[in-house]
């Protein structure tokens, strides 16, 4: 019932075969002609979002995407200043660094434009309105949300039911963006959604047109057998001229260790992308051959490294106050800087290569580097530079699943968790108002979606699970920006890239009957 409602309401809002929009001319100045020989995509993106009522924009990380989002608003508001825009996502996490991203990309605008984007992003839940009664929102068909504009980041991680509802309490006339990477893990609950509404660029002739006046390159792109708006084997494209992929990565190279690893992983390359991994030719991506049912020798110093700067940092602070004079304090600007540069992330919870277990690891390093006694009591859980990440919605504190924040000494020395604030300052809690919660030097590759780091430690289980698949292991390597390491067995890893995440779904069965109709 969710997947024909939620299919009717998309095709719906799938452009129509028309004369297209032509785009004002502030997006010629945001994306100048370049002598480039392949497409600028991020330009065609906007002109296609221009179009109608749904736009699905896929890419991979750093190809853009927030780019072509402040560019579409831009464009947009030039013409209609007075629309009503929302920005969410599915974690309070990704909501923030969805609105950080568009104010950094934002600095290139107009300063008129730049004083009518919106100024706070939203999680979903949040968004449509929690009410006590679990499974229904104060917004719905019947209470919409007042927007014109709805774009949704890290739409990856929307499950059936929360897909179908949000777009349920969307104006009929209002935009919605659903922004993501189809090759990155699906829901934790049923659907995979924003894979499915991704499978297939398809564009009518008129678009192909269109797109290819406004950049040359993009003509021999956009051919093929599915430029009618029907695709392969004559069944109708339900989202023709809705759908577009960022494939050119503005954070590495394609030919760089990181994205060449990505590459392989993605396609199935398993043993290809472990062969060359092995060579260590390229400093970006490493591999630490490590079978055994505990993090190895080797590993466990990369990972102690990895934190390095970390427990230099508050070692230096905190120096005084050990030292028994004035409470020690520690820059908690600068301890987040040096804490979210490096992460370890893995992908089960428990054993000796899961979650819990390298968290008490490295708990006890960071205590014994610091000084601090063994954990003997539940106060003792709250020490200088224990890292939290938030488990569950807290609006009264205005604390969201996947927030991270440091435990450290405030002014007077008492330890309170500072989270970063949306003004670019930090808001400091006391550790025992804190919503249910876990250490976080660790995180499952699931938590991080959305995040990024300058180096990730990417640890695989002993041997292969279900829930080790190409989407997971190509998540957890695109999380680092700079560098990654990759530990454990080689036949788990060749055996992680070839297994696929399958999702028992009809949801583009139901969009090609909604389309028929």
């Amino acid at each position: 019932d969710q997947e024909r409602a939620l299919a009717r309401a998309l095709v719906a809002r799938a452009p129509r075969a028309a004369a297209p929009v032509q785009p004002p001319p502030l997006l010629e100045t945001l994306f100048p002609p370049r002598a480039a020989s392949t497409p600028d995509w991020q330009k065609l993106a906007v002109a296609l979002a221009l179009q109608g009522r749904l736009t699905v924009i896929s890419g991979g990380p750093g190809t853009g995407k927030t780019t072509t989002v402040a560019a579409l608003l831009a464009c947009l508001l030039e013409s209609q200043p007075a629309l009503r825009i929302a920005l969410a996502a599915p974690t309070g996490k990704a909501a923030a660094r969805m609105l950080e991203a568009l104010r950094q990309r934002a600095q290139t605008l107009p300063a008129a434009l730049v004083a009518r984007l919106p100024t706070e992003a939203f999680t979903v839940h949040r968004l449509l309105g929690v009410t006590p009664d679990p499974g229904r929102f104060r917004h719905h068909a019947g209470n919409p949300l007042a927007v014109d504009v709805l774009a949704v980041d890290e739409a990856s991680m929307l499950d059936l039911a929360l897909a179908t509802r949000l777009v349920d309490a969307l104006p009929p006339e209002a935009r919605l963006v659903l922004l993501g990477d189809k090759d990155q893990l699906a829901a934790v609950e049923a659907g995979a959604v924003f894979a499915e509404l991704s499978t297939q660029c398809v564009y009518s002739m008129p678009m192909r047109a269109h797109l290819t006046q406004l950049d040359p390159a993009a003509g021999a792109a956009l051919e093929g057998p599915q430029d009618t708006g029907v695709a392969s084997g004559g069944s109708v494209a339900p989202l023709a001229d809705a759908v577009v992929w960022l494939t050119e990565s503005h954070r590495f190279r394609a030919d760089s260790g990181i994205g060449r690893l990505a590459a392989d992983i993605r396609a199935g390359r398993g043993d290809a992308a472990l062969a060359w991994l092995r060579t260590g030719e390229d400093v970006s991506a490493c591999w630490i051959e490590d079978a055994g049912t505990q993090l190895g020798t080797v590993a466990r110093a990369r990972v102690e490294a990895g934190f390095a700067p970390y427990v230099a940092l508050l070692r230096e602070g905190l120096g005084a106050r050990m030292a028994g004079s004035a409470p020690g304090t520690v820059d908690v600007a600068a301890a987040t800087r040096a804490f979210e540069r490096f992460r370890v992330l893995v992908a089960v919870r428990e054993g000796g290569r899961g979650l819990a277990a390298l968290n008490a690891h490295l708990e006890a390093h960071l205590r014994a580097a610091l000084g601090l006694p063994p954990e003997r009591s539940a106060v003792a859980r709250w020490y200088p530079g224990r890292p939290v990440i938030v488990l569950a919605n807290d609006y009264r504190l205005g604390l969201f699943n996947g927030d991270i924040g440091l435990c450290l000494p405030d002014g007077q020395g008492e330890l309170r968790v500072f989270f970063a604030a949306a003004d670019g300052g930090f808001r400091a809690i006391p550790p025992l108002r804190l919503p249910a919660h876990d250490t976080a030097f660790a995180l499952t590759v699931h938590k991080s979606q959305g995040s990024e780091f300058d180096e990730v430690l990417l640890v695989l289980p002993a041997e292969p699970v279900r829930v080790l698949t190409r989407e997971l292991i190509y998540t957890g390597v695109t999380r680092a920006a700079k560098r990654v390491t990759v530990t454990g067995a080689g036949d788990v890893f060749v055996a992680g890239c070839a297994a696929r995440t399958l999702r028992a779904s009809g949801l583009r069965d139901r969009m090609r009957e909604a389309a028929r109709a």
